[in-house]
């Protein structure tokens, strides 16, 4: 632990400075701040920085925190379904295919520094192209608030079976497989409830956050000791803890932490080698498959059952090169399969690529408007589960958001509403939850335009919607879209702080219910009734 301190260098901390200042540029002008971070790291590598222990594992710490609240959010269930493995496998396919053929032809036209490469350093680097950042994804989806999303958990799963891929691939790079005491692992099942129950005893702050450390850098030792990438063993760990009540919580406890550590990532990224302007030309040439990524992802997810606006979301969200790519890369040169330049093209590529997402996803509404119809004349005629149209027919009230206000809310307007009523939430988990207690909840995502074509009757009969989505963008853009439609009811939203309100009014929200302070207020209530039957 000394050795690692001494390490530290006085300017890392000025370095993670530049990169908030770069970030918080960058957020003027709409871009995310992952961005700026990138930025910052090749701007100071011009400076002359190096990577050195510190970031590194400040770096690693924050991949490995990453894909642990990912796996608290997984349900393996998803993983067995066809638009999942099949796409993933299908994908993978297609792109190496293709990544092969683009190479050898552009190394046999002589262009820039494809013509290093023979048929097995081709293989190997369209291998690596055809993967996606998890980092990058995860972060575009928990921007728009769609992890829990139908769409995004089809994107996460795919990021699972492409991570399945690394494991195999490092384990027969390194000439061995993993250690025969790997098949213990499957003792951490049984260890589940021990595992929970103790979280359970962790309580709801600080202990609990201590405890998420413990068990994702745990599991992550834990499978690097028997020769598997230990990243793949805090995924694990995380979806073997999925199920207990506290793991969201524990989810987002661990949420700061992770962001901050992932700066240390972006910046390691740019600072792994200087470009030239042969290294970017030949990095921004592998850049142009990334479109024809994004455009397979759509057109399998159509193929196996997904609407248009979930298939062209999840393509966008997955239209950026891996940082798994740089451990190919790496791999490659250390066993001299490529020429020790491809390190710092490899590199590049993913730095343009997650530039050229990161742009892309900002407009991602403006992209399906102009995408839309060309996407839907490839949909299925049979939907998936939970993606069935929408009888409106007889209700008179909706519920967007099954949470807690949600459930309440709509608990307490059964009785007026003659238990016509009906609750919309996109998470499956929480509509489950709410069958199984009686009410009427089906699977929806309010923030996609598709959704309002699965509501197939009018909607004259709707006398009061309640907006109790978790995302402020998810309640405001659900009240755009009911005023576009021509809803012209009363519409309530929950909002968390008071700057909210005025965004809301503006779209069409005729009463705003702060929770916060609705909370006081009610708190405030029982203490006079108390008080009262106490002076009484």
């Amino acid at each position: 632990m000394e050795e690692f301190l001494i390490t530290i260098d006085y300017r890392d901390p000025a370095w993670i400075a530049v990169a908030f200042l770069s970030g918080l540029l960058v957020r003027q002008i709409n871009l995310p701040p992952m961005v700026g971070f990138l930025a910052a790291g090749f701007v100071l590598n011009l400076l002359g920085a190096e990577n050195d222990r510190f970031l590194l594992a400040v770096a690693d710490m924050g991949v490995t925190l990453l894909l642990f609240t990912i796996g608290l959010k997984l349900r393996l269930d998803t993983l067995i379904r066809p638009e999942i493995w099949a796409t993933t496998a299908l994908h993978m396919t297609a792109t190496i295919c293709l990544g092969v053929a683009t190479v050898l032809s552009l190394g046999w036209a002589g262009v820039l520094l494809f013509g290093d490469l023979d048929p097995r350093s081709a293989l190997i680097l369209a291998f690596a192209l055809s993967f996606s950042s998890t980092v990058f994804v995860v972060k575009i989806l928990e921007d728009r608030g769609a992890v829990m999303a139908r769409y995004g958990q089809v994107a996460i799963g795919i990021l699972v079976m492409q991570d399945i891929a690394a494991v195999a691939f490092v384990a027969m790079s390194a000439g061995k497989l993993p250690s025969p005491w790997a098949i213990a692992l499957i003792l951490l099942i049984p260890a589940r409830p021990l595992l929970g129950f103790v979280m359970r005893l962790s309580g709801r702050r600080e202990l609990l956050a201590v405890f998420g450390f413990s068990v994702a850098l745990g599991g992550a030792a834990l499978f690097e000791l028997v020769g598997m990438k230990g990243d793949l063993g805090a995924l694990i760990v995380g979806v073997l803890l999925a199920p207990y009540a506290p793991a969201k919580r524990l989810a987002d406890l661990l949420m700061n932490f992770k962001d901050v550590f992932l700066v240390c990532f972006f910046l390691t990224i740019g600072l792994t080698g200087l470009p030239t302007w042969e290294l970017a030309a030949t990095a921004l040439v592998l850049v142009l498959l990334v479109p024809i990524k994004a455009v397979l992802f759509t057109l399998l997810l159509l193929r196996f059952r997904m609407r248009s606006w979930g298939a062209v979301m999840s393509g966008l969200a997955l239209s950026n090169e891996s940082e798994f790519g740089l451990i190919v890369a790496v791999i490659a040169v250390s066993a001299g399969w490529f020429p020790p330049e491809w390190l710092t093209v490899v590199a590049l590529a993913l730095a343009a690529s997650f530039l050229f997402s990161a742009f892309i996803n900002l407009y991602t509404n403006r992209l399906y408007t102009r995408l839309g119809p060309y996407f839907r004349r490839f949909e299925q005629p049979e939907r998936l589960r939970g993606d069935e149209d929408i009888d409106l027919a007889g209700q008179r009230i909706m519920v967007f958001g099954m949470g807690r206000v949600g459930r309440a809310a709509y608990d307490e307007m059964r009785a007026h509403a003659e238990d016509r009523i009906i609750g919309i939430d996109l998470d499956e988990v929480q509509v489950s939850r709410n069958r199984a207690e009686g009410r009427s909840v089906v699977l929806g995502d309010a923030t996609n335009p598709e959704f309002w074509l699965r509501l197939i009757t009018p909607h004259e009969e709707i006398v009061m919607i309640l907006l109790a989505m978790p995302h402020h963008n998810a309640n405001l853009e659900a009240a755009k879209r009911l005023r576009t439609m021509g809803y012209e009811g009363p519409i309530v939203a929950t909002a968390l702080y008071p700057d909210q309100e005025p965004d809301l009014r503006a779209n069409g929200v005729n009463q705003v219910f702060n929770i916060y302070a609705a909370a006081g207020g009610g708190a405030a209530a029982h203490m006079h009734d108390l008080l009262g039957k106490r002076q009484a």
